[in-house]
C-alpha cells in the first residue's frame, strides 16, 4: 500500500496507509490529520486541502490540471512551486511514497 508522510509545521510527523488510487485529502480526512479541512469533499474548489509536496516527489507527480492551478491561487497559506491540492493527488502506481508539508492555515 503506498504511504503518505504527513509533516506539520511543528515538525511532527504522521505515516498514513492509503489505498491504491486514494488521494491525500481523503487519507488525511479519514486519518484525522490536523491542517487538512477538505470542505468542498474533493471537487478543486476550496483550496483548504493545500499541501507543499516535498521537492524530491513533486517531479514524479502527474502535472496541475487548469482547475487545480486556478484553486492553488486562492490558499490561505503562500503558494509554492511545490503546493498541490490534496484532493488532486492520487497515489499508487509509480507514486507508492509521498511525503507532504501541511500549511499553517487553511482558511
Amino acid at each position: 500500500m503506498p504511504i503518505i508522510t504527513f509533516e506539520q509545521s511543528n515538525g511532527t510527523a504522521t505515516e498514513v496507509e492509503v489505498a491504491d488510487g486514494g488521494n491525500i485529502m481523503r487519507a488525511a480526512v479519514s486519518n484525522g490529520i490536523a491542517g487538512i479541512v477538505g470542505e468542498c469533499g474533493g471537487q478543486a474548489m476550496c483550496a483548504t486541502c493545500h499541501v507543499y509536496v516535498a521537492p524530491e516527489d513533486a517531479a514524479s507527480l502527474p502535472e496541475i490540471s487548469e482547475s487545480e492551478d486556478e484553486m492553488l491561487d486562492c490558499t490561505a497559506a503562500e503558494r509554492t512551486e511545490f503546493s498541490r491540492l490534496g484532493c488532486q493527488v492520487r497515489l499508487g502506481g509509480a507514486t507508492q511514497q509521498l511525503r507532504v508539508t501541511v500549511p499553517s492555515d487553511q482558511v
